[in-house]
């Protein structure tokens, strides 16, 4: 896998979206105390963004180095 595919690309920025809306309060980021719907929202659509990078990454299947 090349590591600089679409995909990867794809995996990273979804799982670095879902960690800064995650630790969004403890960063200084967020807006009020507790854990909000945008905090949430944030969360999920990382998630979503990092499962769509994995699951293409997977199907492109092992390359050549």
């Amino acid at each position: 896998m090349a590591s600089n595919s679409p995909a990867a690309l794809l995996f990273a920025v979804g799982l670095l979206l879902a960690l800064l809306a995650a630790f969004a309060d403890p960063l200084g980021l967020g807006g009020a105390p507790g854990f909000g719907w945008k905090q949430g929202l944030g969360l999920v659509v990382g998630l979503a963004v990092a499962v769509l990078g994995w699951l293409l990454m997977k199907r492109a299947g092992p390359r050549e180095p």
